[in-house]
């Protein structure tokens, strides 16, 4: 009955990762089938979430140490 809403419901809209949105060649700008050329951050009433046009945040990788691949 209710769905669960892809990646929680705290994902601000914004042209740069919506349906209609698409990357400008000055990768700067957006260009929107619906409202032309705008900012990443711009979002209207025709916003649709798209997953595959997220960028995830790059995760920081914990710092090893060469001792701990031994098997002494």
């Amino acid at each position: 009955m209710f769905k669960k809403k892809l990646y929680g419901t705290k994902i601000a809209p914004a042209c740069s990762y919506c349906q209609y949105g698409t990357p400008a060649s000055d990768r700067k700008m957006i260009f929107c089938k619906r409202r032309g050329v705008v900012s990443p951050y711009y979002s209207c009433r025709k916003f649709k979430y798209d997953p595959l046009m997220r960028v995830p945040r790059r995760q920081e990788l914990p710092q090893l140490d060469p001792n701990d691949f031994t098997l002494d």
